[in-house]
């Protein structure tokens, strides 16, 4: 078989957003669907999703959520009950037309067809709180330039819904929901955030507030991973969303919606990814190890064995194949498995079957270890662990150096300019968010840093807060 499959051909540095297509696609991650906007996941895609999955649904249902679905169309009139909720999603609605009736949409998000439900399934403070959560797809059709994962018309994620008796009750866990995006970003992707409130413009339609996570890629371009709503009771008072408490009087609920997406997979890949293709973290890869034997028809046999032993002996702790495919040289291997971004490669040949020893290579290094068989399942566990806080090290680093907090207009255009996040005193005003978007070619408050005094970077009336600023995904 002819050895066909090309590497990446652009440095990430001189072209990011070529190289971001060529890693999606060749790292078979995902491809472009036949309509504009849309893309097809492949199974190595999908894998890394489902890691995600795997990890949050337990953390969700340790605090009592559990998981449902709900209809993909909603009734146009649902969304027109709450106004500005209906105002904020109009622009990326997709309609299904009926023959007659009313229209439907194609879910944004789910907010107005689960708190109709909300009204039917609570009656008494007995049924508060209540916790529930979908993973589902999502369609909104953007006008702005698409790109794979990043920003797609369809997309999956996870929405968390609930509902319950005080603001305070609902304020704390949409904070607590806040922090466990916060772990899944770091701990898990190995991605730094900045976590804070969004300002009012930013704010989700319909929210009293809003909290987020966001990260910086290495075009200096924010990305928002995860949000989470306190939606106060605006949506609580169109959808009837009622409980009869326990001073025997009725009371509206407080409410409250959370979600990420499969943007964390294009954030993964442009967080760590290099010249030659992607760097998972250990944590989410679809495969942690790869072993490949370097065959010679005197020992194949006896490799072959040998490799068979070590993946018996490491795949009850770690997910682990071997590549003993014959009609590719181990060198064109060694380049797949790094275009693929697997954490690490074991290279067991003759030689080393001698010995008695094994080959290690670290993906996010690319560097070689030689170590004797029997320190193996050692070794592996604690490289696994090394890559994994590596890749966070390195992140936060760079996330570090390019915040710059400015004091003076001037400064702040010349740090968007450098690709940097600024961080300014802001009045918090939409129309000043305005003026700032349009003069700086599209920088956007990120998030709340602090509560400040002083005087707002751009119209100099009265400041309220620290905010991190620029340009955005």
């Amino acid at each position: 078989m002819k050895e066909s499959k090309e590497g990446i051909t652009v440095k990430k540095e001189e072209n990011m957003p070529e190289w971001y297509e060529q890693a999606v696609q060749k790292a078979e991650l995902a491809d472009f669907a036949p309509i504009s906007g849309f893309m097809v996941i492949k199974p190595r895609g999908y894998a890394i999703w489902e890691n995600i999955q795997n990890y949050f649904n337990k953390r969700i249902k340790f605090y009592g959520v559990k998981n449902t679905y709900f209809p993909l169309l909603i009734p146009e009139s649902y969304f027109k009950r709450e106004a500005e909720h209906a105002k904020g999603f109009e622009p990326e609605l997709a309609w299904v037309q009926k023959d007659e009736g009313e229209r439907l949409a194609i879910r944004p998000t789910s907010e107005t067809i689960i708190h109709d439900f909300f009204s039917k399934w609570i009656r008494s403070y007995r049924d508060l709180p209540l916790r529930i959560n979908q993973w589902c797809n999502i369609l909104r059709w953007e006008v702005k330039q698409t790109k794979l994962f990043l920003r797609s018309r369809e997309f999956l994620w996870q929405e968390g819904h609930c509902a319950y008796e005080t603001e305070e009750e609902c304020e704390k866990e949409v904070l607590l929901i806040l922090e466990e995006y916060r772990k899944l970003a770091e701990e898990i992707l190995a991605i730094p955030v900045l976590v804070g409130e969004k300002t009012e413009k930013e704010r989700f339609a319909g929210a009293k507030r809003t909290y987020t996570i966001e990260a910086l890629m290495p075009d200096g371009k924010a990305l928002q991973l995860g949000t989470s709503h306190n939606l106060g009771q605006g949506f609580s008072k169109v959808f009837n969303v009622k409980f009869l408490g326990k001073d025997e009087k009725e009371h509206l609920v407080w409410l409250s919606s959370w979600g990420f997406s499969t943007r964390l997979i294009g954030a993964i890949v442009m967080a760590h990814g290099d010249n030659k293709g992607l760097v998972l973290p250990p944590a989410v890869s679809p495969l942690q190890i790869t072993i490949i034997p370097i065959l010679t028809k005197k020992d194949k046999e006896k490799v072959l064995k040998k490799c068979q032993e070590i993946k018996e002996a490491l795949e009850k702790n770690f997910t682990v194949e071997i590549d003993s495919r014959e009609d590719y040289s181990p060198g064109w291997k060694f380049n797949e498995q790094e275009l693929y971004g697997t954490p690490l490669r074991i290279e067991l040949g003759p030689k080393d079957l001698e010995k008695d020893q094994v080959v290690l290579v670290r993906r996010d290094l690319n560097t070689k270890k030689i170590i004797k068989t029997y320190q193996l399942k050692k070794e592996v566990e604690a490289l696994l662990d090394t890559i994994q806080k590596s890749l966070y090290v390195n992140a936060k680093r760079f996330l570090d150096s390019s915040i710059v907090e400015v004091k003076a207009w001037e400064e702040f255009l010349k740090t968007v300019k450098d690709k940097k996040i600024t961080l300014a005193s802001f009045c918090g005003e939409v129309e000043c968010e305005d003026y700032i978007k349009s003069e700086t070619d599209g920088a956007t408050s990120r998030c709340i840093k602090e509560v400040t005094s002083g005087k707002c970077i751009k119209c100099n009336n009265k400041a309220k807060y620290k905010v991190y600023f620029s340009k955005s995904y």
